[in-house]
């Protein structure tokens, strides 16, 4: 299902944009879904966000290119998965040229970039539920 889903992402992005992504991660965790589209952005779009403006320009770009386009990825997500996707949202980190497609329930979503993966020895533990 996350290699299908990933898929989708990948498509979709390049039918958006022209590019595809160098790589797609997917990971999902409770009612939440995150896509990371890795070496999305162009070239030019690189360079413009050598400056500040520039790459608020470039996150600006994304976000209503995301938000007026993302209906066809819910979709694609809803088949895939046989679940509604209730809200989505993309972010752009232009120093990396990574996007990120968040479809939540609600939640606050934020994400983190490592240098490099961790194993699955190297990482376990459980999430504190603190309105119980």
């Amino acid at each position: 299902m996350a290699e299908k889903v990933a898929q989708a992402a990948s498509a979709f992005q390049k039918q958006r944009t022209g590019r595809g992504p160098a790589v797609v991660t997917v990971v999902i965790s409770g009612k939440t879904l995150v896509v990371t589209l890795h070496d999305a952005l162009s070239p030019a779009e690189r360079a413009l966000s050598q400056t500040p403006a520039g790459a608020a320009q470039v996150q600006e770009f994304h976000r209503q290119l995301f938000a007026s386009s993302a209906d066809a990825l819910r979709q694609e997500i809803k088949q895939i998965t046989g679940v509604a996707v209730r809200e989505a949202a993309a972010e752009v980190e232009p120093r990396t040229g990574i996007v990120v497609h968040a479809f939540t329930n609600g939640t606050m979503v934020q994400v983190f970039l490592l240098a490099q993966p961790l194993s699955g020895e190297t990482w376990s533990g459980h999430a504190h539920d603190r309105t119980s």
